[in-house]
């Protein structure tokens, strides 16, 4: 009996035994697929993910060359000078957010907004903003101006290294209309130069960005809704372009309520289908 016993409990671990290696060698193949899955996808749209890399590392160059000339006039007590380069140098970053966004010790310190982090270690675009349009001088401002020159050198060398997916282009477009409508909106962004309108454009350009290079695999998923959107688009470009000042936009607080209820309702609008464009990569 003694002997049984033993014989039975053999039997009953080597079972389990069993039972965890099969389950083990079943689980195995399960997960090579799903990986094998986002590698072919991410293969078949590494022409697309090419692009907009080359387009985004594009745009921060640009923003390295414009916070330089930006941060210069500021070290330089060029007041004037500071606050015409502010918004232009700002759309370049606004426009490649989804990989700007990536290294989160850097945004903060180049976009930060007041609130956003504690005062003393508040720094980047929206530090000096206040101190050209609030306190109206450069003054004790030149070492913000070095500060976010040596971030925003920083981030150029970082952003060769971003793994570029269409996980990350599809989440990027969305999360820029996003931006848009929670701060770009409500004014919340400039609060003190009030030029949330090139925010704004440059968050659109960069979606839209992202939507035409996935277009050509839209059109064959879903041609109508590949229409919608550049419908949408239209209709959002058509309502900024009331608002343009001669090379620029009018300052924010010129806009009546009606024409801010109307830019976000046409941002909703354009994000709800923009929000479906995930359908590219889900198999036929």
């Amino acid at each position: 009996m003694k002997l049984l016993k033993v014989s039975s409990i053999l039997l009953i671990s080597s079972g389990l035994l069993f039972g965890c290696s099969n389950s083990g060698q079943e689980e195995a193949p399960a997960k090579d697929k799903t990986k094998k899955a986002a590698t072919t996808v991410e293969d078949s749209f590494k022409g697309v993910t090419d692009k907009y890399r080359e387009y985004a590392i594009g745009e921060i160059e640009e923003f390295v060359t414009a916070t330089e000339a930006f941060t210069t006039a500021v070290k330089n007590g060029d007041i004037e000078k500071a606050k015409q380069l502010y918004a232009p140098a700002r759309m370049h970053y606004e426009r490649a957010e989804p990989i700007a966004e990536v290294f989160g010790d850097l945004d903060p310190k180049i976009d930060a907004r007041e609130g956003d982090v504690p005062e003393t270690e508040w720094t980047g675009y929206h530090r000096i903003e206040k101190g050209l349009w609030e306190d109206n001088t450069t003054k004790g401002y030149e070492q913000f101006a070095d500060k976010l020159m040596k971030d925003v050198n920083l981030l150029r060398a970082k952003v060769d290294t971003v793994e570029v997916t269409p996980d990350l282009l599809i989440t990027g477009a969305v999360d820029l209309l996003n931006e848009v409508s929670t701060s770009k909106v409500t004014g919340e962004e400039d609060r003190y130069s009030h030029t949330d309108l090139y925010d704004f454009v440059a968050n659109v350009e960069g979606a839209e960005k992202i939507y035409q290079l996935l277009n050509p695999t839209l059109q064959k998923k879903d041609e109508e809704l590949s229409k919608e959107i550049q419908s949408r688009f239209d209709d959002v470009y058509g309502l900024l372009e009331q608002h343009k000042k001669g090379d620029g936009y009018k300052v924010y607080t010129e806009l009546s309520k009606e024409e801010v209820k109307a830019l976000s309702q046409a941002i909703d609008a354009l994000a709800e289908p923009l929000s479906q464009i995930g359908i590219v990569t889900e198999a036929s």
